[in-house]
């Protein structure tokens, strides 16, 4: 074997390694998190778990990227063990469908028809094809598409490349040594173990092993061990993204390896078994990518059919393994904030969003709170409510981080904006916090300074603070179902409450005049509307980033201006509907 081809075999390599992981990642970018959404919410039983599981591995091309996105749900309390068994098991077999994908290699190119289906034929109009959706297509959905195009295109050229430089292998003698080496079971399976622990990806590992099969020296008594080792090596990637994880986690990982483990060694024990007293001829026999393919997916749903009753038993013995000494843990409420949900933007976005909705609950909380108690101080509500204050700038705070590691990644146009929108989001919630706080201090110093309001001020207030509630309880709606519906309703009640906020100043001011109110009592009436318009303000940049986040760029002022002055916005009715509603 020469240099070159050496370099020609490492370069297939990098090819094939290259055009998988491209295509896996766009196949994940058109799911946008969806599969791992159904997988979250439909495994209820082992049936279901597995078929999802299967479904799930067999379009994202990867068991591995599954049960690391089990490992996270289940650290972030998302998922139970018992319900990731089964799961598991069904991307075992789903992950098959790769081996499957690549099998066509071996196509015999004896017709026209047959050629037509061998890769070498139809990859490059795929990769054609896929290039100028890349480049010409604007829809995001059909530049995914042809993002998987071009990465299929590149794993099949890479396969190709991989055998042809191996192809002078057959009749080398040093590397039938080697081969016959490996014939033996218990370093046939090491080999494939550690070639897969290497390169993280039984898909991989086997598509290498069907390219050498391709140079016709490969014996089925040497395949086979290896292809059994390649299964149990693909734990090692969720074992790795357990490492820093809970206990649950870990026992994830460790069910992965004993499912892998237990049938190697029930199905290949079996199986030699039975070869010692029947000495099977196809395993004298050279192996091809259709036998290594079958055996493949035969050992998966053999040790899955034998393996399935025993979900149960396997939890057990996951839990066994990885005892919990400590106390039950408080639950966390950024659990589900996951880095290893980073790798899947579209279901990062989803779990973000559920955080944000209970951060705005919360801000909406302090607020009512505050409103409610303002002129009946009490430091047990004035603790709760600074409570709640910390409690948002914890929630403020593991958001931002979470979103800005969210924005170094991938992105499609859509996915970006979101996450801008977000991050506004978290920041004008957390502002509104600060200023329930305000309206507290505000309350504890007309109790300590037992200051009395006229009724006149007590009756603005109150028609004030009711505008302010509704307007923080919309905008709540507005994140809780992103809806344009609710977030347009915003603008003309912010409108509103700035007017109110006007009215109220100069009544003020007549009150001191006719020595009504007094300077010390004016200075605290002016903090209250001060802190009403803030909150208002900081729900219409709410609303304004829902209206708008789809568009290029942020510019609020202008898109709420040309909401303002928008017809088919229903702005004049809306604000005379509030204006009326909130009069004083």
């Amino acid at each position: 074997m020469s240099i070159f081809t050496i370099l020609s075999l490492i370069g297939g390599l990098a090819l094939f390694l290259f055009g998988m992981d491209y295509m896996g990642a766009s196949l994940k970018k058109l799911s946008g998190g969806q599969l791992e959404s159904i997988l979250q919410k439909l495994a209820s039983n082992r049936f279901r778990g597995f078929l999802l599981g299967f479904l799930v591995t067999a379009v994202i091309q990867s068991s591995s990227a599954t049960t690391v996105m089990l490992v996270g749900f289940v650290n972030s309390g998302i998922m139970k063990l018992y319900q990731t068994i089964a799961v598991i098991m069904g991307a075992n077999v789903g992950t098959t469908v790769t081996a499957w994908l690549l099998s066509t290699t071996g196509i015999s190119a004896s017709t026209a028809w047959l050629k037509l289906l061998k890769p070498e034929s139809f990859t490059p109009v795929l990769a054609l094809l896929g290039v100028l959706m890349t480049m010409v297509s604007k829809s995001e959905k059909r530049r995914n598409i042809g993002s998987i195009l071009v990465g299929f295109a590149v794993l099949m050229f890479g396969m190709e490349t991989m055998s042809d430089a191996m192809s002078g292998l057959k009749d080398n003698e040093a590397f039938a040594s080697i081969l016959v080496m490996f014939e033996n079971p218990v370093l046939g399976i090491l080999c494939g173990t550690v070639l897969t622990a290497i390169i993280q990806s039984s898909s991989a590992s086997v598509g290498i092993l069907q390219a050498l099969s391709l140079t016709g020296a490969i014996p089925m008594a040497t395949a086979l061990p290896v292809i059994l080792g390649q299964n149990i090596g693909t734990t090692i990637t969720p074992v790795l993204s357990a490492i820093s994880g809970n206990t649950d986690s870990k026992r994830v990982a460790i069910s992965c390896v004993y499912i892998k483990f237990i049938g190697v060694i029930i199905v290949g024990g079996v199986f030699y078994l039975l070869d010692s007293f029947f000495d099977f001829a196809f395993m004298n026999g050279q192996a091809s990518v259709f036998s290594i393919a079958l055996v493949h997916t035969v050992f998966n749903i053999v040790s899955t059919v034998i393996l399935i009753p025993f979900c149960t038993l396997i939890e057990k013995l996951a839990m066994w393994t990885f005892k919990s000494a400590d106390a039950p843990q408080v639950e966390d409420n950024f659990r589900v904030l996951d880095d290893r949900f980073l790798e899947v933007p579209g279901f990062a976005l989803e779990q973000s969003k559920d955080i944000i909705k209970e951060m705005m609950i919360k801000t909406g909380e302090s607020v009512t709170l505050s409103l409610d108690h303002l002129f009946s101080y009490d430091d047990k509500i004035a603790e709760k409510i600074d409570a709640l204050e910390t409690l948002v700038d914890t929630y403020e705070d593991k958001l931002g981080s979470y979103l800005v590691k969210l924005a170094g990644h991938k992105l499609t146009e859509h996915e970006a904006n979101e996450v801008t929108s977000l991050l506004h989001i978290i920041g004008d919630a957390e502002r509104i916090s600060d200023h329930a706080c305000n309206l507290v201090d505000a309350s504890k110093e007309i109790k300590v300074k037992k200051i009395a309001f006229s009724a006149e001020a007590l009756k603005e207030i109150e028609i004030a603070s009711n505008a302010v509630k509704e307007i923080v309880e919309i905008a709540i709606r507005a994140v809780d179902t992103s809806s344009r519906d609710h977030a347009i309703k915003i603008e003309p009640l912010e409108q509103v409450i700035d007017k109110l906020k006007y009215q109220m100043k100069t009544n003020h001011i007549i009150r001191l005049q006719n020595n009504l109110c007094t300077i010390e009592l004016g200075f605290v009436y002016s903090d209250i509307i001060t802190n009403f318009e803030r909150i208002a303000d900081h729900c219409s940049n709410i609303g304004a980033t829902i209206l708008q986040k789809d568009m290029i760029g942020y510019a609020p002022h202008d898109y709420l201006h040309h909401v303002k002055n928008d017809g088919e916005n229903n702005f004049a009715v809306q604000y005379a509907q509030y204006l009326k509603k909130y009069q004083i």
